[in-house]
């Protein structure tokens, strides 16, 4: 069973609280469509993200591209992205959703995720998963069938190394006596939320996550954000001694300009266009349906990047602020 994450981590305390929502973007900004550069512009737009207090921003772990799902997603490595952006940045935390943890040696893992931690200030929040992208485990040389079971060893040996003195480790990937690792995080812990299912029951999820991460489902009416609420209550009532354990969805929208527009399915509803009011609308029905973190994609709009920021800094953002500066 996990550790309760201390009071005191400046991520967490400041992204998730009880019965809140919080504002984050997800990175990138803009879709790759063969030219790198773009993605060197964005770091004035993430400076933008963080002096406006958006709670987060989050990078995907996506370490090869795969033509049959079209979009390269998270072209730089998620780490060495988010490193850079800890010096770019004063506030806003950092997330991964997710990292893919079958592809990582717990080591390296432990040993990467506690230096960020570190040289970021504590604003590290790493989302784990079991990777869905069939293609590139047998570039890995990992099995895909079972990915679930190298997805539990890694994530609790991760946390021992990152958690324990000179930790003793004796498994199919670690081997580990009268050595120690360092850094260690910098409150004891890393958060780590656990993406969808990740092979693993509700029951595992709500007793050794620290958080969880799902798909929304539909988002274009009120009704059927509720079929998420329900989900979330029963993860919730599944977990050990009531503690608070948040949860985080996601959302790739096409924002436009008139404010009215109506929350409208675009690409089998992969995407959803609508206006600022409708947006609004519908991070209060998550709210509501006990969500706590709210990762917005704005890649699929057709608008310069810094209108669409300021538009959300100002006419969305006041309404699920941060909690803590």
């Amino acid at each position: 069973m996990n550790q309760i994450i201390s009071t005191k981590h400046k991520a967490f305390n400041r992204v998730f609280a009880p019965k809140k929502l919080s504002l984050g973007l997800f990175l990138p900004l803009d879709i790759y469509s063969g030219d790198i550069g773009i993605f060197n512009n964005h770091t004035e737009h993430i400076k933008q993200i963080d002096k406006h207090h958006f709670a987060a921003v989050w990078v995907r772990d996506i370490p090869l591209f795969d033509p049959n799902f079209g979009d390269a997603g998270q072209v730089y490595d998620a780490f060495t992205y988010l490193s850079y952006l800890a010096g770019q940045t004063y506030n806003v935390a950092l997330g991964t959703g997710s990292i893919i943890l079958p592809f990582w040696h717990p080591i390296a893992l432990a040993k990467t995720a506690a230096s960020i931690d570190q040289l970021s200030g504590n604003r590290l929040l790493l989302g784990v998963g079991s990777g869905d992208r069939l293609a590139e485990f047998p570039a890995f040389g990992v099995d895909f069938e079972n990915r679930a079971e190298k997805f539990r060893q890694v994530l609790d040996e991760f946390h021992t190394l990152t958690s324990t003195t000179y930790p003793q480790i004796a498994s199919s990937l670690t081997q580990i006596q009268g050595l120690d690792l360092l850094p260690k995080p910098a409150q004891g812990r890393i958060p780590t939320l656990i993406t969808g299912s990740s092979q693993q029951s509700l029951s595992w999820i709500a007793t050794h996550g620290d958080g969880w991460i799902t798909y929304p489902g539909a988002t274009t009416s009120k009704l059927q954000t509720q079929a998420l609420g329900a989900k979330i209550n029963a993860w919730r009532n599944l977990i050990p001694n009531g503690e608070f354990k948040p949860h985080m969805t996601n959302e790739w929208i096409e924002l436009t300009e008139d404010p009215n527009f109506p929350r409208t399915p675009l690409h089998g509803g992969f995407v959803l266009k609508t206006g600022r009011f409708g947006l609004i609308d519908l991070l209060n029905e998550w709210q509501e349906a006990g969500v706590n973190h709210a990762a917005i994609g704005i890649q699929h709009s057709n608008r310069p990047i810094k209108e669409i920021i300021d538009e959300l800094a100002t006419e969305v953002l006041p309404h699920f602020t941060s909690h803590t500066a």
